[in-house]
């Protein structure tokens, strides 16, 4: 067996409170994390198409091959997959993930994941212990907020022992367990509601939250006390040196200036968080298991600790907006979004939308929309509160918000001239615009023809943030438009096509756009899903700390993987294997009735100019741009997307990806290539496979 692997996946029965093992030797061709989990998912889920409310969904919860090693931002990802039930009008099968340090005590308990499957008659606990499983009644942890569920799990695991040496077999640890849960949220069964771990951890999108709580399923702890098997010590502690020269962490003698940084690996502890409390209050950075960047905080107050920026996003700008700064306020509202268990995303786009519906007069006491918000306190930690207590517990504008903003929306007739008008930010399949799909269109195109927001920064730093923040403040990006085009089409292999950069009104929907979104999809199924690199540092394309501007991407992926497995893969072969997860999730999203013309984004993307703080970001959209034989650097604001040449654009890919044009649908050859005639196979029997 690979370094790596403890070769064991845990399958937990909760409609029969037993548990079984299965070998995860055969599914390591997929790397772990993603891959792993979506081809577990698809031997195991007999009937694809079911509610992801449905006992016979099955939810994997995967390491990944560099889970509790050394591999710098890779020790500490968790990968989370099943049917969702945030999807909008299908609950896809779609994925979550979340730091912390859950993964790394799975595979010191010896398991390379987790299959939960069926539903417990009452609300039940499991409580792992290397390799021990015990199923625990949750009658003391139901209705506990997620971080009081926690340290009621630790208090009973350790025993009232904390920080003492404590025997477990024929070991002995001081460590805590680590505990994933859910908090009243997910118990009242909300399409909203997370998974949460330890401080600031959490797996928001998808709804998993609600999935464990139609499970009957409160929380799972697993302690380990054993290790991580490297097939080349030396090798890893060499190469994880060696990435430091790509760091902050590499370079603490020399003046740090964030402005036009464009390297997510290199960036600086705290990163992600520390801007978003009151700036005179004292803060450390924390991080995830292993990881040489800590891009998160911990603030004095206690409150919100460990969150990072996505969760602040929610609530931020109201805060600033009420009281001239960020408050003591955002940390509040933050610790409360932790603590009922809800996805940042929703509750972020459900207070833009019923701001804008308060605004319009539809919403507010007495209103076409009755409730008993008080907009007037908008921005204060009690408005906060109330709002997310709705949304929790189903009263007031919560009994539909409870459902997630597109069924509310449904719900209240206004779904179609919401999206159409854009005062409700949904981008398409239900989930809230994150990053704008008229301009930065790579992360809007991978989010149509996947199952949800991507979430992937790949590209983001170097596309968006790096020239807009730099053209807000008259400075030139650390990376100019023409290297940027060069390093990209050296590293984006196997394409190695430079227009793949041109975010110009005709580049974005040419054939070099639709290999970039190829390769995209592609990159992150494999290398950040599957073997859990962190979308917080990976790729690592342009680096002022490497040679030349360089990063570390085609390089140090296959460099950590053989230190780790032992297995000698090429960037390209691990390309190859992202491709084939790829089609394995698309054949499940056809099952479940993905077609052509259910890739489509909502109105407001073809009929309302992109503008600045659309949803939370108050940054001019600077992008990337060919014209003239010149690479510049120009502002995409107001564009719209043009619909027949967003249907062209889809053409391309499918072809490129070798699907049908006319459905979307990968075709017999595609996955017969890629080593999936199975797949095929259900596909053929169910109708569904191109031509």
């Amino acid at each position: 067996m690979a370094g790596g692997y403890t070769g064991k996946i845990l399958r937990i029965d909760l409609t029969n409170k037993s548990v079984s093992t299965l070998d995860s030797e055969k599914y390591q061709e997929y790397g772990g994390g993603h891959g792993m989990g979506s081809a577990v998912f698809w031997d195991l889920c007999e009937d694809k198409t079911v509610s992801g409310f449905d006992p016979k969904n099955v939810v994997t919860i995967m390491a990944s091959p560099f889970s509790g090693t050394l591999v710098p931002a890779a020790s500490g990802r968790t990968e989370v997959q099943g049917i969702g039930v945030q999807g909008y009008p299908i609950e896809y099968f779609t994925r979550s993930n979340f730091g912390g340090r859950f993964c790394g005590h799975m595979k010191w308990a010896g398991w390379d994941g987790f299959t939960v499957e069926g539903a417990a008659d009452e609300p039940v606990w499991i409580d792992i212990r290397n390799g021990e499983v015990e199923f625990k009644s949750a009658e003391g942890l139901w209705g506990l907020d997620a971080v009081e569920a926690q340290e009621e799990i630790w208090r009973i695991v350790q025993n009232g022992e904390e920080k003492e040496w404590r025997e477990l077999g024929k070991e002995r640890t001081t460590q805590r367990p680590a505990v994933l849960t859910i908090g009243k949220a997910g118990e009242t069964l909300s399409r909203t509601a997370a998974l949460i771990h330890d401080a600031g951890n959490g797996a928001g999108q998808g709804g998993f939250g609600g999935v464990f709580g139609a499970k009957n399923l409160k929380a799972i702890s697993v302690l380990g006390t054993g290790s991580v098997e490297i097939a080349d010590p030396k090798a890893l502690m060499d190469a994880r040196l060696w990435s430091m020269e790509y760091a902050v962490a590499g370079h603490l003698d020399e003046d740090y200036t964030p402005l036009g940084m464009g390297s997510m690996f290199g960036g600086a502890p705290a990163s992600g968080a520390a801007g978003y409390g009151p700036a005179d209050q004292p803060k450390s950075p924390i991080g995830c298991l292993g990881c040489h960047k800590n891009c998160r905080a911990r603030f004095a107050s206690a409150a919100s600790n460990g969150s990072s920026c996505v969760d602040y996003f929610f609530y931020h700008v109201y805060d600033q907006a009420a009281h001239g700064s960020y408050t003591q306020h955002i940390l509040d509202a933050t610790e409360a979004l932790q603590r009922y268990g809800i996805n940042s995303y929703q509750a972020e786009g459900a207070i833009i939308w019923l701001n804008n519906l308060h605004k319009e007069g539809i919403l507010g006491p007495g209103l076409e929309i009755d409730t008993a918000l008080d907009f007037n306190q908008l921005g204060t930690a009690e408005f906060a509160k109330q709002f997310l207590d709705m949304m929790a517990n189903g009263y007031d504008v919560g009994e539909a918000l409870h459902e997630g903003v597109a069924y509310a929306a449904e719900k209240w007739g206004r779904y179609e001239q919401d999206t159409a008008s854009g005062i409700l930010p949904l981008q398409c399949h239900g989930y809230v615009q994150h990053y704008d799909a008229r301009t930065e269109v790579e992360w809007g195109y991978g989010s149509l023809v996947g199952d949800r927001d991507i979430n992937e920064h790949d590209f983001n730093t170097l596309v968006f943030w790096a020239p807009s923040i730099s053209a807000l403040f008259g400075a030139q990006p650390a990376c100019s438009a023409d290297q940027l085009a060069e390093i990209m089409g050296e590293k984006l292999s196997p394409y190695n096509d430079p227009m793949m950069m041109d975010y110009s009104d005709e580049g974005i929907y040419s054939e070099s756009m639709a290999k970039l979104v190829a390769w995209h999809r592609h990159y992150t199924r494999y290398y950040k899903q599957s073997l859990a690199l962190c979308d917080w540092a990976w790729g690592d394309f342009f680096n002022e700390y490497g040679p030349e501007g360089r990063g570390m991407t085609g390089e140090g992926e296959p460099k950590f993987y053989k230190a780790v497995t032992g297995i000698d893969q090429s960037f390209e072969e691990g390309m190859e294997v992202g491709r084939k997860i790829w089609n394995l999730d698309r054949a499940i999203w056809i099952l479940q009735g993905r077609d052509r013309e259910l890739e489509v984004f909502t109105d407001y993307n073809y009929e309302v100019g992109a503008v600045p703080g659309y949803t939370t970001y108050e940054v001019p959209y600077v992008v990337p741009m060919y014209k003239d034989g010149q690479w510049v650097y120009e502002s995409a604001v107001g564009r719209m997307l043009d619909r027949d040449k967003v249907e062209e654009w889809k053409t391309k890919f499918y072809t490129l990806e070798g699907w049908d044009p006319a459905t979307g649908w990968p075709t017999r050859a595609t996955l017969e290539e890629l080593g999936l005639s199975h797949v095929a196979d259900d596909l053929e029997a169910a109708g569904k496979l191109g031509s």
